[in-house]
């Protein structure tokens, strides 16, 4: 039997994850977007209203991340009559936490729900790249695709996507600090120099190599050694008041890595179970010393992505 309703859950992710820029994200289960789709007898795709933590986004679904989502997958789908949609935000604009992206995965999972015929998970995938191309004018998949899979997730490809899930050792867990401040995802796009130098383009592989090895094999060494972004962060940094003193507490509190999540401004540190608490503690404290308010999360990294909510 058709459904005529469905609501999804889309987490949050923190995208780059540093060293892996537009290619590597992770979810951040803490916080996320839910979207209710509709079906309706009229053609289109109808945004009726948006809740939650953000409420001044675009209604029309043209200009709308979840909307435009949800209309690629309608129209590369054929499907008959239309979709309403509701959005309910938990993940604030401009945090870096990947906001616009859950809103479009989100919405894709729900309307999903209601084919005769649903699409695949690269499809879904395909048709959010759509939507979170309209809040960033680009099209990355660093945090649509953890955001849709879950876990940590390697993305190889723009036209025809290859998703890989990295194993993450059960020991770590992700302190995230978003300081009270936002930063949009094109204004830090812009910033970025359009080229690198080839010892920081071998720098910078060697470390995603080696990070992604010491995902693989348990080697936190490995990670702790591999976790430096040496081409985004350097560009981005002073965007984020504080930035170098709350990694500099990050790192002295026992964390194996501490970068900007995204665009920026939230920052995230991977370290062990341990000493979560105490990284967490410094890196909110360091921001509080730059007259800087936070939100704070301590999460584990599992292989939970977007999925439907029974009501």
């Amino acid at each position: 039997m058709q459904r005529s309703e469905a609501m999804a859950f889309a987490p949050a992710t923190v995208g780059n994850v540093g060293i892996g820029f537009d290619i590597l994200g992770h979810t951040v289960q803490s916080v996320g977007d839910r979207v209710t789709a509709r079906r309706q007898p009229a053609a289109g795709v109808r945004i009726r209203a948006v809740s939650g933590v953000v409420t001044a986004l675009p209604l029309e679904a043209e200009r709308n991340t979840a909307g435009k989502a949800v209309m690629t997958l309608w129209q590369t789908s054929q499907a008959s009559g239309g979709v309403e949609l509701e959005i309910e935000k938990g993940i604030p604009l401009g945090s870096g936490l990947g906001g616009s992206a859950a809103s479009a995965v989100a919405a894709v999972v729900a309307a999903n729900a209601l084919l005769d015929e649903p699409r695949s998970m690269v499809e879904l995938l395909k048709c959010a790249m759509h939507g979170e191309q309209v809040a960033s004018g680009s099209i990355h998949v660093d945090n649509i695709a953890p955001s849709l899979y879950g876990g940590l997730v390697l993305t190889v490809g723009i036209d025809n996507p290859r998703t890989k899930q990295i194993p993450v050792p059960a020991s770590i867990r992700c302190v995230l600090v978003h300081p009270h401040m936002s930063i949009s995802t094109r204004a830090a796009r812009d910033i970025l120099s359009k080229t690198v130098t080839l010892s920081d383009f071998v720098w910078q592989t060697a470390n995603l190599a080696g990070f992604i090895s010491g995902c693989y094999s348990g080697d936190l060494d490995m990670i702790r050694d591999a976790f430096e972004d040496v081409v985004i962060e350097p560009q981005r940094a002073e965007l984020i008041p504080g930035f170098k003193t709350v990694r500099s507490a990050a790192m002295a509190g026992g964390a194996l890595g501490c970068s900007i999540s995204g665009a920026g401004p939230t920052v995230f540190a991977w370290c062990e179970e341990a000493c979560a608490q105490a990284v967490r503690v410094a890196m909110v404290s360091a921001f509080a010393a730059h007259n800087l308010g936070s939100d704070h999360w301590i999460t584990s990294i599992e292989p939970l992505g977007a999925r439907l909510i029974e009501r």
